[in-house]
């Protein structure tokens, strides 16, 4: 991997993508998610042992946790190509009948979002997945005719950030495992955060590596977008990454000492200041915040109710003590 410089001479720019950059590219570069690196250490070796393609793969989680940087590492321990496609970009039988069928012979073929899939592929995916063959019906009516095609031995990887869209038959044909990537700690982050700065060539002492991971949300993605943006101002400053420059960097970014960002702030608010801290349901905050619900509950939710600031009750969401107390530190006065 090369490393780019903090201060980029005028007239010179950056090439290539920077979070193809900062993935890992080795085994023991991948920092986490032990519990599944065991697994899929024993599951590769067993399979190269035996001279066979490693069974199907399902990993599912939130974004930014990565599963498409797993799907790769496994591409390269095995030495075999790997295809990638989505879920959104498969829209016809056909579409996948064509990748099926330009596999070599232990190829990986990744599907990313395979909750995504149309049911009538899932339905041609299956005999794929289970026996190697794939059924194309030709013609319509009473003189269509089914010809069956023999696969190459195949991996399937897939990644979700929904399983429970996924049909229980999909689900049963992953024999490889289906694995949950979990949040990282701060200390997880901290690695990661340092191996970045090393790679973009940035000086960053550890306060301020420890202050980007604890506003991270437990994910690498968000805290490699953080350091980008602290580097960037950094830049600017012609200064190193200290912990004053952190801070001023994430304070314009709006994102406070515990990771919520102004959207966060704004739902808090809004149940406090507006519904009497709750409960209020799903629908109504939506409406007062002029937001989907599903962005609210699939976006938004999820980091609150992990830091305990929000409750979801029968009766609908409550704002909890500790969201008061975080929010009077920053002005936010407490309803009684």
């Amino acid at each position: 991997m090369s490393s780019t410089p903090q201060n980029i001479p005028p007239g010179e720019k950056e090439t290539g993508f920077l979070d193809q950059t900062l993935r890992p590219s080795h085994w023991e570069e991948y920092i986490g998610q032990k519990s599944i690196k065991d697994n899929l250490n024993i599951l590769l070796q067993a399979a190269k042992e035996r001279a066979h393609p490693p069974e199907h793969l399902l990993f599912y989680g939130p974004p930014g946790l990565g599963k498409t940087t797993l799907a790769h590492l496994i591409a390269k321990e095995t030495g075999v190509q790997m295809k990638v496609t989505s879920g959104p970009a498969i829209l016809k039988v056909g579409d996948l009948a064509s990748i099926l069928t330009n596999l070599s012979s232990g190829d990986i073929l990744f599907i990313d979002e395979i909750h995504r899939l149309n049911k009538a592929i899932e339905e041609v995916l299956y005999p794929a997945m289970e026996s190697g063959t794939l059924d194309i019906i030709i013609g319509k009516g009473p003189s269509a005719r089914t010809i069956q095609l023999d696969l190459p031995p195949f991996t399937l990887i897939a990644a979700t950030t929904r399983i429970a869209l996924l049909s229980a038959p999909l689900r049963s044909r992953f024999s490889g495992g289906v694995f949950k990537l979990e949040f990282y700690s701060h200390q997880e982050i901290a690695q990661i955060i340092k191996r970045s700065a090393k790679i973009l060539g940035v000086e960053i002492d550890d306060a301020a590596v420890t202050e980007i991971s604890l506003r991270s949300r437990f994910t690498p993605r968000t805290a490699n977008y953080y350091l980008k943006r602290c580097r960037d101002y950094a830049q600017i400053e012609k200064t190193s990454l200290t912990l004053p420059i952190v801070e001023k960097a994430l304070a314009l970014l709006g994102v406070d000492k515990i990771g919520l960002t102004g959207a966060d702030r704004d739902i808090l608010k809004t149940i406090i200041t507006k519904f009497g801290g709750g409960p209020v349901g799903l629908n109504t905050i939506a409406a007062a915040l002029s937001e989907e619900q599903a962005t609210v509950e699939e976006v938004y939710e999820p980091y609150l109710i992990q830091l305990g600031l929000l409750e979801r009750t029968p009766r609908g969401r409550t704002v909890t003590d500790k969201a008061y107390a975080h929010l009077e530190e920053k002005g936010a006065a407490k309803l009684l």
